[in-house]
Parts: structure tokens; C-alpha cells; sequence
């Protein structure tokens, strides 16, 4: 085998977001004869001697690359992971590290979930990738996206909290073939990406269309997200998406999402006097139409209802408002026992159309529980209870 190339072990570490403190504690290289874990990984890095497999083997796992990575002569090419529609942070940020960490990881999935399904005599393109391409008008696209879906807005209303709305949106367009994963880390709550890096992703694939949502983000948020990464779907053009929509793409899938989820009559009559009052307007309007309040204030500003500044004021509010809120529903669980069930958690995250496709070819054993570990994010030995079909009691 070719020498295990220190330079890889370098690059691999630094575009999985890890400093050499935190990757030595990783991959639990301790400290041995006065010299520290991450001066050892520093030594490592160097060329000074080589990590044993068992280091490599972590270091594999931690930094999220295959085994052989370590031992080529140079970093492979970066994966076509759609465009950036974002104008937000640099690259070399370190949340952009984290941010492409996952990203690739999603684009490693969504292959595993490709190959399954082409080796299915059955399976068929999914129609709504490309399918509006032409259109570049957001209320067009709407009307376009609510056909596709078969969705209806009082239906969504109807339902008793944002989950249960987002839910009903999420089944909907799972019906459809496109896989709609919740994601926002690499893994663990230390490497949570903030909304303010991305919002949403999509990989428009004729054969296993992919939407990811950062479920960082406020749940009152995560149905404006999906509809807005489902018309990028619709378009055929995928990418990341986060911030304030500056080109054309962006504003058109906004827009679409806006339109699909509120009426502009409803922006238009919102009664604003300029007093606190229309702060109660806004949290008003936004309860009925299981949205979030800065979805509400930015409708407001693009129908030239409040200016910009107004925007401004609203978004760092409302953020601000829901950050503390949040903050304090950490600390009153803080030390009470129970919490979700991690099985039920990670099925909520992956979603049914994504399970359903790993538990097919378990089945039919076309997927090793190693590679259906790959396919769902997990380790081989929760692969098992994590497909394992979810009964209700019979009253």
C-alpha cells in the first residue's frame, strides 16, 4: 500500500471543522510522556512518525472520509454540490467548514439512496425536478408547486401546531419522491451550523431529489424553508440557500414559498398604525398561517408595507426574542430525566421516505446494514431498531 500521506491528514482534520485540540480528543489521542493529545496530532501532521490504525480508523470516522483518503498524493477534487446561493460569510469562515462538512455528507447519502433506487426496475424519475423550469414568475410557480403537491393552505392551517403543519407539508412532498431530510450538524450539538450560515439545501437529481433544512432554525420557519428549497427543485437548479435573497433565483423561490404560504391580500390588509400594535399584527398573522414572524415582516417589506430599517428592526427582534426563548426552555429542562427516545428523534430527522427506501433494501438484501448505516448516518449496530416499524397500541 502507498505511504499514508501526512499532508491528507491535515486537510481532512481542517474541512471537517476541527482544530487540533478538539480532533486529538476525537479520535482519543491522549496525552503521553508530558506531551499533549493535539501536540502529538500536531507531530502526526508534521510527518513524525504514524498513527497506528486504530488512530486512523477514528480519524476516519471523526473526520468523515473513507480509510484510502489518507494514503492518496493529494486532496481529491471537491464534490459539484450545486451552487451557492447564498451572500453571506467567506469560505474560510469555520462555519463554512462545518457547512461543507455536512454537505458532503448529505451528497454521499443521496448517492447511496441513488444507487438503491436505479437498481429498482420499478423506480422512475421523479417528475417535479425540472418540471417549471421555464417559469420565472413566483406566482406562477406557486400555482405550478400547490398542483404538484396537491397542496392545500387550510388544510396546512388547519393543523394543530407548526410541527404538525410541517409535517403535513413534508408528506406531501415525500409522496412526490423527493427526500426531505432535517439537518443542521455534523453529528453532535458542538458543530450545530447557525441559521445565519444556511437555511436550506437542495440537490435537484432526476432520480433521488434531496431537500435538507437546518432544523437549527426556528420551527415556525422549517415549511417557509422546505417550499422555498422545493421550488429550487421545481426549477432544476439546487444549491444552498441562507440570508436575505439577493439574486433572481433566490428572490423567484422566495417569492414562491410567500405566495404558496399567504395570500398577498393578507400582507396587503394587514392594519399597521405604526405603533407597537403592528408588532401584535405581524405575531397574529403569523399564528394563523403556522409561519414565523419574520417571514410575516419581510412580506411586508417586499409589498413596500414597512421600509427597510423597519425590516431590520422586526428581524432582529423576532430573533432575538426566540433566541431567549429558547435559551430558557434549555435551562428549565436542564437536569430533568427522560427527553425523546434517540430512535425517534433520528426517524423524525431522516424522514419516512428515506427510511422506507433503507428498510426496502434491507429487505430485499440489496443493502448491507453497513451500507444502510452510510445511507442513514448512523452506526451499523443502530441500523436494526432504527428501521424497526414504529406500532401504535390498539385501544
Amino acid at each position: 500500500m502507498a505511504q499514508l500521506n501526512p499532508a491528507i491528514m491535515v486537510w481532512a482534520r481542517e474541512t471537517a471543522g476541527l482544530d487540533l485540540e478538539t480532533a486529538a480528543r476525537k479520535i482519543s489521542l491522549n496525552a503521553a510522556r508530558g506531551v499533549s493529545g493535539a501536540d502529538r496530532l500536531a507531530a502526526l501532521e508534521a510527518g513524525d512518525g504514524s498513527p497506528s490504525l486504530a488512530v486512523l480508523r477514528k480519524m476516519s470516522q471523526q473526520y468523515h472520509r473513507p480509510l484510502l483518503t489518507f494514503y492518496m498524493a493529494e486532496p481529491p477534487v471537491a464534490a459539484e454540490l450545486g451552487q451557492d446561493f447564498r451572500t453571506l460569510l467567506d469560505q474560510g469562515n469555520p462555519s463554512n467548514v462545518l457547512l461543507a462538512t455536512l454537505l458532503r455528507d448529505v451528497k454521499a447519502r443521496q448517492a447511496l439512496v441513488r444507487e438503491a433506487l436505479e437498481d429498482d426496475d420499478d423506480a422512475k424519475p421523479v417528475a417535479l425536478v425540472g418540471a417549471a423550469w421555464k417559469i420565472k414568475d413566483a406566482t406562477v410557480l406557486s400555482a405550478e408547486l400547490v398542483k404538484a403537491i396537491n397542496f392545500d393552505r387550510a388544510v396546512f392551517r388547519s393543523r394543530k401546531s407548526v410541527d404538525e403543519a410541517f409535517a403535513y407539508l413534508r408528506a406531501l412532498i415525500e409522496a412526490k419522491g423527493v427526500f426531505v431530510l432535517l439537518a443542521g450538524d455534523c453529528g453532535n450539538h458542538m458543530t450545530a451550523i447557525d441559521v445565519n450560515v444556511f437555511r436550506g439545501f437542495a440537490i435537484a437529481d432526476a432520480m433521488a431529489p434531496f431537500i435538507v433544512v437546518n432544523d437549527q432554525d426556528a420551527k415556525s420557519a422549517w415549511s417557509f424553508t422546505l417550499l422555498h428549497e422545493l421550488a429550487h427543485i421545481l426549477i432544476g437548479q439546487g444549491g444552498v440557500s441562507g440570508g436575505v435573497p439577493q439574486g433572481a433565483v433566490e428572490r423567484l423561490c422566495n417569492d414562491t414559498a410567500a405566495a404558496t404560504l399567504i395570500a398577498s391580500t393578507e400582507i396587503d390588509d394587514l392594519p399597521l398604525t405604526g405603533t407597537d400594535s403592528d408588532k401584535r399584527q405581524i405575531a397574529t398573522l403569523a399564528d394563523q398561517a403556522k409561519v414565523s414572524r419574520t417571514m410575516i415582516a419581510y412580506q411586508l417589506f417586499r409589498a413596500d408595507r414597512i421600509d427597510h430599517d423597519d425590516w431590520v428592526i422586526y428581524r432582529d427582534q423576532f430573533r432575538s426574542e426566540w433566541m431567549a426563548n429558547k435559551a430558557r426552555i434549555k435551562e428549565a429542562n436542564r437536569g430533568s430525566d427522560g427527553g425523546p427516545n434517540w430512535y425517534v428523534v433520528r426517524r423524525h430527522r431522516l424522514g419516512t421516505a428515506l427510511l422506507a427506501v433503507a428498510r426496502q433494501g434491507m429487505a430485499d438484501g440489496s443493502l448491507t446494514p453497513t451500507r444502510a448505516a452510510r445511507m442513514l448516518g448512523v452506526k451499523p449496530m443502530n441500523v436494526y431498531p432504527l428501521l424497526a416499524e414504529t406500532r401504535r397500541a390498539v385501544a
